[in-house]
């Protein structure tokens, strides 16, 4: 069994008001930074994964964001995985 790693960015959906992103932005604005714009506000999760292949790994992944790490119906996802290093010197 390898181990892969998970990175997971979980954001609302861009129909969804994101009051956060907004205060940000403007907190940017007034800090003269006018160029910066469009904030949007999101979390980044990171576990590690048991699985055969990497396409088993992605798949669980998909499973626990369906279920748990994410809300469906306010928030897109997206997953990243990489095959953890052994950490043994070749």
């Amino acid at each position: 069994m390898k181990t892969y790693t998970a990175s997971i960015t979980v954001t609302l959906r861009r129909a969804i008001l994101d009051v956060q992103g907004k205060a940000v932005e403007h907190a940017l604005h007034s800090l003269h930074m006018p160029a910066l714009g469009n904030v949007r506000i999101g979390k980044h999760i990171e576990l590690d994964v048991q699985a055969p292949d990497k396409e088993t790994a992605h798949g669980l992944v998909m499973d626990a964001c369906s279920k748990l790490l994410s809300n469906p119906v306010m928030e897109d996802f997206s997953v990243h995985i990489m095959e953890k290093a052994s950490g043994v010197p070749a």
